[in-house]
């Protein structure tokens, strides 16, 4: 009796921190902080994820890379501005609308049609305007995290994770992610004072199938091509 208890005692102090024993209690569950982590974590290690972003007054953004340096992007506003580009190392093809044009230009831009070919110019350009991507994406921890309720995010199992920030008074981060497989963050929502997005990640690790336009659907900008 005396060496069986001796060996349960044993079993107990090597497993406690996985099984628990003598009072039936689990391992301490993870913090919140340490789940936010933990998905901060294995999204910076994808090698390809889509982006989809809404905000306020129309506009939407969605955005396919590898976080490094090839990328493709879509950005729309609401008053009809439209914005595609195609990132590949140091370069950039861009294609606006003509409705992008005019805003950017402040005056009306000529000829009846939008534009259809695609503009090259270097990476590092600040033309045509704002709307452009970035490859790499951050994640990162920062404020204070609790945890909220569990959901689904199109039938995946979530969970809530809220994020607020001393510098951001008024402003609240729900991060939803995966409790089943890798803990990817599937959606992040942030209500704020003046605005409110809602950001969503998907196709994870998928094949990316960024390339370069037609040599024929592409003005070079760097070789004085214009606009047509």
């Amino acid at each position: 009796m005396v060496g069986t208890l001796r060996v349960v005692a044993l079993v107990c102090l090597v497993g406690a921190a996985v099984t628990g024993c003598a009072d039936g209690t689990g391992a301490r569950e993870r913090s919140a902080e340490q789940m936010l982590e933990d998905a901060n974590d294995t999204m910076s290690s994808l090698k390809s994820v889509t982006v989809a972003m809404t905000g306020g007054a129309g506009f939407s953004m969605r955005v396919t890379t590898d976080l490094r340096s090839r990328c493709t992007s879509k950005v729309a506003w609401g008053n009809g501005a439209r914005l595609e580009q195609i990132r590949i190392g140091e370069t950039d093809y861009v294609r606006p609308n003509r409705t992008y044009l005019e805003r950017w230009k402040g005056s009306a831009v000529s000829g009846r049609d939008d534009q259809e070919r695609w503009i090259k110019v270097p990476a590092d350009s600040a033309e045509p305007g704002d709307g452009l991507s970035a490859c790499p994406r951050e994640f990162a921890s920062f404020g204070k995290a609790t945890k909220g309720r569990s959901t689904e995010v199109d039938g995946s199992p979530a969970i809530e994770l809220v994020v607020t920030d001393k510098a951001d008074k008024g402003g609240t981060y729900t991060f939803q992610v995966a409790t089943e497989g890798k803990p990817y963050i599937l959606k992040v929502v942030y209500k704020g004072t003046g605005e409110s997005t809602t950001t969503s990640y998907s196709a994870f690790d998928e094949p990316l199938g960024v390339r370069a336009p037609a040599e024929a659907d592409v003005l070079d900008a760097t070789a004085g091509d214009l606009i047509g």
